[in-house]
């Protein structure tokens, strides 16, 4: 597709050095993950200022970060592609942070011409100096960031756009809340999270911690998939969406970059066979890319992998 959007120039370390996490180091050497700044939500009645609207929203994201993957999965199960515009960033950061580049899979920023998406939050607050994260939702309206809080973005798709969305999908059923949401809590702070706490350990005793918690996370797991096809029976919850991100990411980089290593997920039987049987609906499978996973965790992160080699490997075969 011919563009005049302009994009950043290529990545250069050298230049720029690395992207740096804004967040506080924990005496213990354990992982803290940066707070988020925006978090305002949209609504279907437009409560708070942020009414549900096709095509006035927009998502920036990246296929690399589970958390805005997470985004991507929702807008697809939904159908809500011609509802909320969406652009992908490249998977590789240099010190500038998250850039729109050409490249496969990823582009110009089409609706504002940013090539850094800092500009984005440096058009929402001047002088912002925080920790720039994707997804971030934008309002093409306001001209600014809704959000850029990942767990409430993904609820706001699925709950606030409901009158243009697939009428027999729906992932927060009021009937099961107060159960996903306790799933979800344990979930992301041994699983989603507790992968990036294995990985960005600085201490024995951190990660001895982080990895312990994980895989007795994953085995309890493993052991309530016996039986069922999803996590609440079955249909397809947020719950299944938050945990199939890290799940598919998991053989591929978290067992290896991330030390997370006592076993694969393909050695949790249920587990693996759940993951696989969601890969194979093109919101999940369709929306997955290995090339962009694999560029950005292991030629971004300097103190685990410093010569910057991505893996050949491993080869996983995702089919049922």
């Amino acid at each position: 597709m011919t563009t005049t959007a302009p994009v950043a120039g290529p990545v250069d370390f050298a230049t720029y050095g690395d992207y740096t996490v804004k967040a506080a180091t924990r005496p213990d050497g354990s992982f803290a993950r940066p707070l988020y700044r925006f978090r305002d939500r949209v609504t279907a009645d437009g409560d708070g200022g942020f009414p549900a609207e096709p095509g006035r929203y927009h998502l920036y994201v990246s296929l690399a970060c589970p958390w805005a993957h997470r985004s991507v999965i929702v807008r697809a199960l939904l159908g809500l592609e011609d509802v909320v515009s969406m652009s992908v960033v490249d998977p590789v950061r240099d010190g500038r942070g998250w850039a729109f580049r050409e490249g496969p899979g990823h582009g110009p920023d089409e609706l504002n011409g940013f090539t850094l998406l800092r500009e984005a939050y440096e058009a929402t607050e001047p002088g912002y100096d925080g920790h720039v994260s994707v997804p971030v939702l934008w309002d093409r309206r306001a001209g600014r960031i809704v959000s850029n809080n990942f767990p409430d973005i993904s609820l706001d798709l699925g709950q606030a756009f409901g009158r243009w969305a697939r009428p027999d999908v729906d992932l927060y059923p009021e009937d099961l809340r107060a159960e996903i949401d306790a799933l979800n809590e344990r979930v992301y702070a041994d699983v989603n999270n507790g992968v990036y706490k294995c990985g960005f350990a600085e201490s024995q005793e951190a990660y001895d911690s982080a990895v312990t918690a994980l895989f007795a996370a994953l085995g309890e797991l493993d052991e309530r998939l016996a039986g069922r096809r999803y996590l609440f029976g079955d249909r397809i919850t947020e719950a299944d969406v938050r945990l199939w991100v890290t799940l598919v990411r998991f053989d591929t980089v978290y067992v290896t970059h991330f030390k997370a290593n006592i076993r694969r997920l393909s050695d949790h039987p249920n587990l693996w066979r759940y993951a696989r049987d969601l890969y194979a609906d093109p919101a999940f499978g369709g929306t997955t890319d290995f090339g962009h996973i694999k560029r950005h965790y292991y030629g971004t992160h300097p103190k685990i992998n410093p010569l910057r080699i991505v893996p050949a490997g491993p080869v996983v075969d995702w089919s049922l």
